[in-house]
């Protein structure tokens, strides 16, 4: 899944909208009216991929090599899990973000 859909169906989960576009450049959604927006980049900051997991419930472990994030079944939304491997420390926080967000998309595929 691409960048940009994984972020349109973040969006879509935590439901910030409306989604002006995707910015390839800096890998973000511009959120708002074209005249006043605002930039959301969870793959890129560390506090947007935060307040993403906390308002969807999205619990973040770490194992030797890889991240996990997961949500247990809530309502109508099934459960959700997904791990993101990385090979060096600095990879780390890379690796978390990508993860919540890719957990987050899955309960934003999820919905109607």
């Amino acid at each position: 899944m691409s960048d940009k859909e994984l972020l349109r169906l973040a969006a879509k989960a935590i439901g910030i909208g409306p989604v002006c576009t995707y910015e390839k450049r800096r890998n973000c959604l511009r959120i708002g009216s074209r005249e006043s927006y605002s930039v959301w980049k969870p793959l890129n900051d560390d506090g947007d991929a935060m307040r993403l997991a906390v308002n969807l419930g999205i619990d973040v472990n770490h194992g030797g090599s890889g991240v996990v994030a997961e949500r247990r079944a809530v309502f109508n939304f099934p459960e959700v899990g997904v791990c993101e491997g990385f090979t060096s420390s600095e990879q780390v926080y890379t690796a978390t973000r990508r993860a919540i967000v890719r957990a987050a998309a899955e309960i934003g595929r999820s919905m109607p």
